[in-house]
C-alpha cells in the first residue's frame, strides 16, 4: 500500500446556518398571528403579536 497524494476531500460539512440564512415574518390570520420563516418553519398560532415575535426569535440560531 502507498500513500494516496491529491485527493480531494469529499466529506464537507456545511457551515453552521446564520441569522442570514433565516428570515423571519409574522402573518396575521383573522385572530391570529404566526411566526414563519424561509426555511419553512412555522411557529404556533399565537393571539398576542409580541409572542409570534418571541416564537420567531427562538428559532433563529444564535
Amino acid at each position: 500500500m502507498g500513500n494516496v497524494v491529491g485527493v480531494a476531500q469529499q466529506d464537507r460539512i456545511p457551515p453552521p446556518p446564520d441569522r442570514t440564512t433565516h428570515r423571519t415574518t409574522t402573518v396575521e390570520q383573522g385572530r391570529f398571528c404566526t411566526a414563519h420563516c424561509t426555511c419553512g418553519w412555522r411557529g404556533p398560532a399565537r393571539r398576542a403579536r409580541s409572542s409570534a415575535r418571541a416564537d420567531a426569535e427562538a428559532h433563529l440560531p444564535n
